[in-house]
Formats: C-alpha cells, sequence, structure tokens
C-alpha cells in the first residue's frame, strides 16, 4: 500500500495528525480525502458527501468530476446514509439504482457520518477494481469516519441540523 501498513494504522495516525488544533469540517475533510486517495491502492475516487436540504451534496474529494447532488436513498452513497450503515458493494453495475458518476468505477464503499443521532453525511470510495473492498476497509473507513466527525465543529458548515 502507497504510504500506510495493511490496517490501516498509518492513515489513522495521519488523519489524526492533520486534525489536531483545525475543527473546520471542510478543511478536515478535504484533508481526509488526500489521505485516503494517497494511501489506498485502486482507487478513482475518494472524498464526501454531506448533507444539505435533504440530500447529499459533494463535498472534498481527490478523483474525477463528481455527481453533485445525491438523494438520500438513492444509489450506494444515499442507501447508505438512508441506512445509516457502510455499504460494500463489490460490483456496481449490479447494485440496484447505482449512480454512475464515472463509468471507470466497478465497487464501492460508502460509510456513513453520523454525530450522536444526526446524519452528516457519508465517506465515498470508489475504485475501478472489482471487489476491492472487504471488511478490513469498512472498518478503516468507519475509524476515519469516527475520528472526523469528533475533530470537527459541524456549526461552522452548512450541515442539516446543526
Amino acid at each position: 500500500m502507497h504510504g500506510t501498513n495493511t490496517d490501516g494504522t498509518d492513515l489513522l495516525q495521519l488523519a489524526e495528525g492533520v486534525f489536531a488544533g483545525e475543527r473546520d469540517p471542510w478543511a478536515n475533510a478535504a484533508n481526509a480525502a488526500a489521505l485516503v486517495f494517497e494511501a489506498l491502492p485502486d482507487l478513482n475516487w475518494a472524498g464526501f458527501y454531506f448533507l444539505r436540504g435533504g440530500e447529499l451534496v459533494v463535498g472534498p474529494f481527490q478523483g474525477r468530476t463528481a455527481c453533485v447532488r445525491i438523494p438520500v436513498g438513492d444509489g450506494v452513497c444515499g442507501t447508505a446514509a438512508a441506512r445509516r450503515e457502510t455499504v460494500i458493494v463489490p460490483d456496481v453495475h449490479a447494485f440496484p439504482g447505482h449512480i454512475a458518476c464515472d463509468s471507470a468505477s466497478n465497487s464501492e464503499l460508502v460509510v456513513p457520518l453520523i454525530s450522536g443521532d444526526r446524519l452528516i453525511g457519508v465517506l465515498d470510495l470508489d475504485s475501478p477494481r472489482f471487489n476491492r473492498f472487504g471488511p478490513a476497509d469498512a472498518a478503516l473507513g468507519e475509524a476515519l469516519a469516527t475520528r472526523l466527525v469528533a475533530a470537527c465543529d459541524w456549526r461552522l458548515a452548512d450541515i442539516d441540523g446543526f
């Protein structure tokens, strides 16, 4: 892996370092997207969608141009947001209602960002490789999401419910 060990502790330590002393959600999400994109192999997109106006709106990311708005419940991101649980999709072409923002994406991992009982948004990772994501990737994404949520003052962002 590029710059991280296989269990992701290097990535999490780097994230904690860049989050230290910074409470701005946009700054921390931008750095988190860059860290993930650089650290994990076989990604073509890594970033965030945030809940604004009742839908998921693209936030900081690394990769090709993204879909801007995704209704909660639609596609992989909207499904993870609606369920408030991590979703791993080995083959996005077999996922009912998949939204193809980048035709090169073949698998996807989406982790909800939750603070207390509030949905903030999702962390979205896409890969051109089928079956790219597994339980270890989900655990790493969830650990990163937990750290990001805790590091930010969400009142500084235009997120629903804050």
